[in-house]
């Protein structure tokens, strides 16, 4: 039997298996080989321009361009994700990663790089990964059912979690034994690998009115359809809050790590690794969590879980704790992105969620440079568990806001 979810034009079976679902194996396979590449890239690229400029200025400035195309593009990528087929989408952007990576190496091996092409390929692959992010996110809906979302995105979560937690020393390991072009040649073939994968995705068929409107009024309808949907329009908000709190840390946490708690090189490392497991253990949580916890009440406990994490790096004296810290944060961040992305697939028209997915994140990542800037300033002339106190106290604010709203009441 077949059913239709309550996103009109969408029809899928319902409650089968994840494993046998042969679109949701290959998009979760070719997001795999993605994040392999891109943790491969993101050890690569950093030393590459240091290598060119040794200028701590210039490595700034491509971590601007990997950030630039949240801002910019946000909206754009959700229009084009809207009025174009999805798949085609995810074929096109990888296709564009795939050929940036290609002149990257040609460069490379030719000895004719120069910063300023770093830097503009680098703009091109990471505003293609952002598109092709998108394209992901809005047709998860069309291949499997709507009470499988959390579960996907779980799986999904928990598979690019680990990806992180172990890409980054294998990536040192073959840079160590090779050279940046043989590390960027691994990468390409995990680009590749993700293309292929796409290539035999079922393509879903979204029926909508033919579109006449402009690309602006496209751009409008999303933005008016975010504010009119209060049920995602509640955490979008707190999160915006919450991603300056956490900016905030950020950009001081490896300095109070190594200046004030005198912690060494290898006992960081140790640190970011209990972030990365309490980000494993939120993603093989959350499913189970939901069972006994609505999601509405869940996601507002997670803020409390951040608070804690907090309240943790405050009274931290030594590395492990702020390690402590790290798993709590992140096992409770994981379990609310989860939460979040399978809410907002939910209770968005399929044929709008793109433009809702680029302008809500748009929104929520403008807050992270604000955050970084502050706690720059602040770290210049004041204590810094001084700057753990305020994050607690936004932290506790937004807790107390979210327990009057009916997504803590009513959402399910």
């Amino acid at each position: 039997m077949r059913v239709e979810s309550r996103t009109a034009g969408i029809v899928v079976k319902p409650s089968r298996s994840l494993w046998r679902n042969r679109s949701f194996l290959l998009i979760w396979a070719s997001g795999i080989a993605s994040t392999i590449g891109l943790q491969v890239y993101t050890i690569v690229i950093p030393l590459l321009v240091y290598e060119m400029s040794q200028s701590a200025l210039a490595m700034s400035g491509m971590r601007v361009m990997e950030f630039l195309p949240n801002v910019l593009l946000g909206m754009v990528a959700g229009v084009i994700v809207d009025r174009v087929n999805r798949k085609k989408v995810m074929l096109a952007t990888l296709c564009i990663q795939w050929l940036a990576l290609t002149f990257l190496l040609i460069l490379l091996l030719m000895h004719s790089m120069q910063l300023w092409s770093l830097f503009l390929l680098g703009f091109i692959f990471s505003s293609a990964g952002y598109f092709n992010g998108n394209a992901v996110h809005s047709i998860l809906p069309q291949v499997i059912s709507k009470d499988q979302l959390t579960e996907a995105n779980a799986k999904m979560s928990f598979a690019s979690t680990l990806v992180r937690m172990i890409g980054p020393g294998i990536a040192g390991l073959i840079l160590a034994a090779g050279s940046f072009a043989g590390t960027l040649f691994i990468q390409f073939l995990c680009i590749s690998l993700a293309l292929i994968s796409i290539c035999f995705l079922h393509s879903p068929k979204l029926e909508i009115e033919k579109n006449k409107q402009s690309f602006w009024a496209d751009m409008k309808e999303g933005i008016n359809e975010l504010f009119r949907n209060k049920t995602l329009l509640t955490p979008t908000i707190a999160t915006i809050f919450q991603n300056f709190a956490s900016s905030m840390v950020l950009g001081v946490l490896i300095f109070f790590a190594v200046d004030t708690l005198g912690s060494t090189e290898s006992q960081v490392g140790f640190m970011i690794s209990f972030g990365a497991i309490g980000g494993l253990l939120g993603a093989i949580a959350v499913k189970k969590l939901t069972t006994y916890i609505p999601r509405g009440k869940l996601y507002t406990y997670t803020i409390l879980g951040d608070g804690l994490g907090y309240l943790l790096l405050f009274v931290a004296d030594t590395w492990w704790v702020i390690g402590l810290s790290l798993a709590v944060r992140t096992f409770a961040i994981t379990v609310s992105n989860v939460l979040y992305f399978a809410i907002r697939q939910e209770f968005t028209p399929n044929h709008m969620l793109g433009r809702v997915a680029g302008t809500s994140s748009m929104l929520m990542k403008l807050a992270l440079p604000a955050g970084l800037l502050a706690a720059g300033l602040w770290a210049e002339w004041y204590e810094l568990r001084i700057l753990f106190v305020f994050t607690i106290v936004i932290t506790l604010m937004i807790f107390f806001c979210m327990l009057k709203t009916a997504f803590y009441r009513k959402v399910t």
